[in-house]
This record gives structure tokens, C-alpha cells and sequence, in this order.
């Protein structure tokens, strides 16, 4: 938990700037610098604190109380309904809770910022259904997700640097799409689409991922690749996955929390809580 001196302090957006990137493709991918306003001296990225959500009279989240250590991969499994989405919500700010607290590093109380300022802060969000620009190429797709505030035609008529060149291609041997940096992301596979948006994502250089159930509609070789993905990414940034599929999950490794009735049911290694007869009675036994 945050300590009392930094509870209810706001960080205006301006300070949680991402910092620049410069240097090789490799550094481009593998360093990254503390954003200015972002304090994980106490190594966990995120505090959710007895956070509680009420959708007229139906309760969303309740008293949800979990924490995501730096570079941490951590899986969150449920039944539909279980508040894994409205959790998401609150992080991002899209939601805002009844009750309880949600804090970004020690300083950043996410229930006082924007959504944009929560995305510019470092934290970043994918969907189920791939969002990407599917007349434009992958290179441009990279392009437009990098450049900010700007439209897509200036963007695109702006000339890159280096390092911005250097940071688009060590993205895309990252999510193996190197060779389709050409390629119309419409004529993508739904996977491929699926790994675009996550670079997408990355070249934004985000501290914390949030991930729904990104393997769905995938097919197997997709799925593994993706499992190898997400395994790199760990440690780099912290990763919080919304996923179905056991398999997967069990490929990630790590530690699972399961969700229910907008708490948290179980938690531990994957292993561990299918054996939980709590999991096995209201999901994993259906």
C-alpha cells in the first residue's frame, strides 16, 4: 500500500510524460527510464485497494484488492461477470470507483487522473477485437501509434529520426512482423493483427499492459507465439492478462488470480488454484 503522505496526491500529466528514446534498436527495446512522477522504489507497479463499483445496484467490484509487482506477468481468470473488465476500467480511468484507491507506482492515484492522462502515464490497453488502421501498412501503423496528438495525414508526411526508425524495427522483429512492414494491416492474419496492436502499444514504451484476452480467435502456432511474446515482455514491463484459455495461461507461468463475483476468489500458481475447490465449484468446473 501507499503510505499515508502520498495517499490522495494527484500528479499532473505534464510530469508523467513518457521519457525520450534514443540509441540502437536494442536500446530502443531493452532500457527504459523511470518516467518523472513514477515511484516503484517499493518494486510493485500497482495498488488496487478495497476498490468497489455499483452498476445500478449490481456490484461490479467488490472491496477488489490485489497488487502487480515491477515486470511482473500475472494472469486474471473468472467466470463472466467476475469484474475483470470493470477492474480494467478503473485502471484505466474509464471507470470510477465507489470506493477504495488505485495507484500507479507510490504516487499516482489513478482515480483523480483522465484516461489520457493514465495513457500518457505509462499505462496501456488492448482489447479483445484488434484496433488497427487496416488501409495503412504495419510500418505506418507503428508510425501513427508513436507520434501522438497528431492527424494521420501530417504524421505520415513527417520524417522520421533515427532513433524513431531504430524503435519501429526492433518493435517489429519483436512482434515478427519485420517482413510484412509493407503489408496492409487489413491483409493481416487475426493474429497478426493481434500482435500489430500490442506493438502498437509498445512503441508507446508503456510501464503497465493490460491485456484482454488477446488469444482469442487464434490458432494454435498463433497462440504459442504469442505465449513467447508476452514471456520476452515480462520484466521489461509489467503485463496483466484477461485470458480463457488454461493452456495458455499455463504457458505463461506465473502467478494467477481468479476473480468472483468482483473480488478475489484464489490466488497463486495455476496448479494450485484449478486444485482450489472454491475455482473449481463457480469456474474452471463448468
Amino acid at each position: 500500500m501507499p503510505s499515508e503522505s502520498i495517499v490522495g496526491s494527484a500528479v499532473p500529466a505534464t510530469t508523467a510524460a513518457t521519457a525520450a528514446t534514443s540509441g540502437a534498436a536494442g536500446d530502443a527495446l531493452g532500457s527504459r527510464m523511470l518516467q518523472p512522477g513514477l515511484d516503484t522504489s517499493h518494486h510493485v507497479v500497482l495498488y488496487l485497494d478495497a476498490i468497489s463499483v455499483s452498476f445500478d445496484g449490481f456490484k461490479a467490484l467488490n472491496a477488489l484488492s490485489l497488487t502487480v509487482d515491477v515486470g511482473e506477468l500475472r494472469c486474471i481468470i473468472g467466470p463472466n461477470g467476475a469484474g475483470k473488465t470493470t477492474m480494467m476500467d478503473v485502471i484505466t480511468g474509464k471507470t470510477r470507483p465507489d470506493s477504495g484507491s488505485a495507484f500507479f507506482g507510490q504516487t499516482l492515484d489513478l482515480t483523480r487522473m483522465s484516461e489520457p492522462q493514465i495513457a500518457t502515464a505509462g499505462i496501456g490497453r488492448k482489447f479483445q477485437k484488434p484496433t488497427v488502421f487496416e488501409q495503412h501498412s504495419v510500418f505506418e501503423n507503428l508510425e501513427l501509434a508513436m507520434s501522438g496528438p497528431r492527424s494521420p495525414w501530417a504524421t505520415l508526411l513527417a520524417r522520421l529520426d533515427s532513433a524513431s526508425r531504430d524503435l519501429i524495427a526492433a518493435t517489429l522483429e519483436r512482434i515478427r512482423l519485420a517482413r510484412h512492414a509493407d503489408r496492409p494491416a487489413g491483409l493481416l492474419s487475426h493474429g497478426q493483427k493481434q500482435w500489430l496492436e500490442i506493438g502498437m502499444l509498445l512503441i508507446q514504451q508503456p510501464r503497465l499492459l493490460l491485456l484482454d484476452e488477446p488469444v482469442a480467435g487464434m490458432t494454435d502456432e498463433e497462440t504459442e507465439r504469442t505465449a513467447e511474446l508476452f514471456l520476452s515482455l515480462a520484466g521489461e514491463h509489467s503485463l496483466v492478462v484477461v485470458e480463457h484459455d488454461m493452456a495458455f495461461i499455463g504457458a505463461l507461468g506465473g502467478k494467477v488470480t481468479v476473480l468472483h463475483e468482483g473480488a478475489v476468489l484464489a490466488e497463486g500458481a495455476l496448479d494450485a488454484v484449478q486444485a482450489d475447490p472454491r475455482v473449481i465449484e463457480v469456474y474452471l468446473g463448468r
